[in-house]
């Protein structure tokens, strides 16, 4: 019958072929074949100084391991039975015991150097000692390591040490508390190998080790290590052995120590392996778990997040555009009015400057005669005037246009199409011309009318007055006056004519230019209100096209947000599940054996 454990083992390490954990699953397999072996493998660690290499010698009575002051353990020393004392180094690409063993090179040396060449290392990542012990008959193998210092991986200890052995035996001596390398040592180590044994070494020597043993013993309750602590002194073990008393091998401590490692050996297919098993898939379970939890979140976050944006990016556009109508509307009216109002002011400013100037000629000028010069002049100016105003007009529309258009991605140039702006073109060419005012000519007869009619005056004057000296009414005297009198006739006559023509011409050009004004600035508004109603009616359309844009882009995107929930949804039952499998899993590997929780590292 297949064992409860190895199921769950197997089950294991199916899980982690299917998540393609090749690393995992190459662990896994080793461990279910250490497992399955009736060998206990013994890893004894510790700082440097501390006396593992002593406490081996003392379980096996026997020098297989360098010690003194000058000696130290360089490379792991793995001791188990053998027939006939024998000890190879091992060299290859990897030391670690059973894996690739093909790879691996055995060099044979005597086994009384073997402890020399460990302790001064060399090309080689383990040692070998086969030694015919009865306490290592039964399958218990011990394996010597490096002393670590400033950290428990510092001393040149494999981790992959950790995952090829049953039990760990950290060695501490007594002389004082267990260090935080230490407790943090083992709490990695319960993860994994949840036999722990502490020996608390060297009692002989330390007056109050049965205080450090109960304070050692308090401080691995607090962090949660199931280990158990063994007083032992190797130096009265071996003692006890040179002379064979039994009371110093009692009071060594290492019966206990032994018991503890034959009952760890004889109950490992009952006790040790579901144990060992339960610790190992929980951990391998909460190692699956972390990327599956992590993608869930990442799911989650990416996916609403992605949703939401496009939605919140389709509003505030919504809001920009709803701020840039009412904007633009009030742009538009606002530049429009204040282009009529100035074209009109410019119009009358140069028909203003035209009236002075003709004041000016015909204040001197006779309009009579310069009439037929004067008139092609007073229609280049206006033409001239109209020209420029519209051109100001025109200009000053396309100005407002790309003042709008440029709060509108969509703007295009030239929006304003150039019949709007024909009927200016065609103004003058509808006018009346300048009508000639009946200025009249001062004809001969007129002027001989005038004089004689001036000269009376005079000659019956002038007569009278020297009739008092008794000449008669017309002499000639009085026709002297007569003449002078009705030649300033002629002349003040000809100057009022001249006045009155003058005036009859600046009124008809006034009224000619009045009645340009009118009708130009009449075009002018409406030209102007066509290019209100022609940028009003672009706008609008190309708002709404916007608009319409807009909501076409927020439909998608409310469209694609929700697939991608369906899809989030989707993915995220399909996460649930592989979680509740390896929940079930775990509940599984739970119901093995009754393992306390896994420990805490303790802070430095």
């Amino acid at each position: 019958m297949v064992p409860l454990w190895l199921d769950v083992f197997d089950d294991t390490i199916r899980v982690c072929a299917a998540y393609r954990r090749a690393d995992l699953v190459r662990q896994l397999q080793h461990k279910r074949a250490q497992l399955l072996d009736p060998k206990l493998r013994v890893l004894v660690v510790g700082e440097a100084g501390q006396g593992k290499s002593q406490l081996i010698n003392a379980l096996l009575n026997a020098p297989v391991c360098a010690v003194g002051d000058q000696l130290t353990t360089t490379v792991p020393t793995v001791i188990q039975h053998a027939d006939a004392p024998c000890a190879a180094l091992v060299t290859g690409p990897t030391a670690v015991p059973d894996r690739d063993l093909a790879a691996c090179e055995r060099v044979p040396v005597p086994i009384e150097q073997v402890a020399a060449r460990v302790a001064e290392g060399g090309e080689f990542g383990r040692a070998e000692i086969g030694i015919p012990r009865e306490l290592l008959t039964s399958g218990l193998v011990l394996i010597d390591t490096p002393g670590f210092a400033d950290g428990w991986a510092g001393g040149g200890l494999d981790p992959a040490w950790l995952g090829s052995t049953d039990a760990v035996l950290l060695v501490s001596d007594a002389v004082r508390e267990l260090s935080t390398v230490e407790l943090n040592f083992l709490a990695y180590t319960a993860r994994t190998c949840p036999r722990v044994i502490v020996a608390l070494s060297k009692t002989d020597i330390a007056a109050a080790w049965r205080r450090v043993a109960d304070r050692d013993r308090e401080m691995l309750a607090e962090a949660g290590i199931p280990a158990t602590v063994i007083p032992v002194s190797a130096t009265l073990r071996l003692r006890s052995a040179r002379t064979g008393n039994r009371g110093l091998n009692a009071e060594s401590g290492f019966p206990e120590l032994i018991g503890r490692l034959q009952h760890e050996l004889l109950t490992k297919p009952e006790a040790l392996a579901p144990h060992t098993a339960r610790a190992i898939t929980g951990t391998v379970v909460e190692q699956l778990c972390v990327p599956l939890r992590a993608r869930r979140f990442a799911l989650d976050g990416e996916l609403v997040s992605s949703a939401a944006s496009r939605l919140s990016q389709a509003q505030r556009q919504l809001d920009d555009l709803r701020r840039l109508s009412a904007r633009w509307q009030n742009t538009l009216s606002d530049e429009v009015s204040d282009l009529v109002s100035d074209i009109e002011h410019d119009l009358r400013d140069r028909t203003r400057r035209i009236l002075r100037r003709v004041d000016e000629v015909f204040d001197t000028a006779d309009p009579g005669a310069v009439w037929e010069t004067f008139k092609p002049w007073l229609e280049d100016n206006l033409l001239d005037a109209a020209e420029a105003n519209f051109g100001w007009l025109v200009e000053r529309s396309h100005w407002i246009a790309e003042r709008i258009g440029a709060g509108f991605p969509g703007y295009r140039h030239s929006v304003i199409p150039e019949s709007t702006f024909r009927i200016g073109h065609k103004l003058l060419d509808g006018m009346d011309e300048l009508e000639r005012p009946n200025i009249g000519r001062f004809t001969f007869s007129q002027k001989v009318y005038t004089g004689l009619r001036g000269s009376y005056g005079g000659v019956v004057m002038f007569g009278l007055a020297t009739s008092l000296a008794g000449m008669p009414l017309i002499n000639a005297v009085s026709l002297g006056a007569g003449a002078l009198f009705g030649g300033k006739s002629v002349r003040d006559e000809g100057e009022s004519r001249l006045l009155r023509r003058q005036g009859l011409a600046k009124a008809a050009v006034q009224r000619h230019v009045e009645d340009f004004f009118l009708t130009f600035s009449k075009d002018s508004r409406d030209v102007a209100r066509q290019v209100h109603r022609t940028l009003r009616d672009h706008f609008t359309a190309l708002a709404e096209d916007l608009q319409e844009s807009i909501l076409d882009s927020a439909r998608t995107a409310k469209q694609a947000a929700d697939r991608d929930l369906a899809e989030r949804d989707r993915r995220d039952r399909e996460l649930q599940r592989e979680l509740e499998d390896l929940r079930r899993l775990h509940d599984r590997a739970n119901a093995l054996a009754a393992v306390p929780p896994v420990p805490r590292a303790v802070a430095a």
